[in-house]
């Protein structure tokens, strides 16, 4: 089950965030929504993020695998190069630079959509509200017991509405 509670004021949410934490919801649990970034004060609701580990890591492999297919390409036909190297790094390193960036590009970009939600099936049927001008939205997904202790958590926070929608 999902709670969702419209508030007016960002100290008012940040409040709800801590209450919601110390009670034991997750922070992948709890999403913000409003018509503009909320700026939350430091450690509120921080998630961790792999972007910069996924990106440098797609980066390596990329590059990897690309100076290895040349070096395996090159050195799958044997050509009369006149006592020049078949496998050069000078020959190669365009298309290992590309190749790297590449693989940071795509891994950042595959990161994003995954750390987005856009790619998990958990999220689909979860209700997204309507956020009115002004206000901001903060839905809590609530596994049985934690309902009426999340309940209580957003009503002391100041919560001006709370509503239960959908099924976890």
């Amino acid at each position: 089950m999902y709670l969702i509670a419209e508030f007016r004021e960002k100290d008012t949410v940040a409040a709800a965030i801590r209450l919601l934490r110390a009670g034991g919801i997750a922070p992948a649990d709890l999403d913000v929504f409003s018509e503009e970034p909320i700026d939350l004060p430091r450690g509120v609701l921080e998630r961790p993020s792999r972007m910069s580990l996924v990106s440098v890591s797609g980066a390596i492999l990329f590059g990897a695998l690309a100076t290895a297919f040349i070096w395996w390409t090159q050195n799958d036909y044997r050509l009369v190069t006149g006592g020049m190297p078949v496998f050069s790094f000078w020959a190669t390193g365009v298309i290992t630079f590309e190749m790297t960036m590449l693989g940071a590009i795509v891994g950042t970009f595959g990161w994003f959509l995954w750390e987005s939600g856009l790619l998990r099936k958990r999220d689909r049927n979860a209700p997204v509200p309507t956020v009115d001008p002004g206000a901001m939205c903060l839905r809590v997904r609530c596994r049985g017991n934690d309902i009426a202790g999340a309940l209580d958590a957003l009503r002391r926070a100041g919560a001006g509405d709370v509503q239960r929608e959908g099924e976890v």
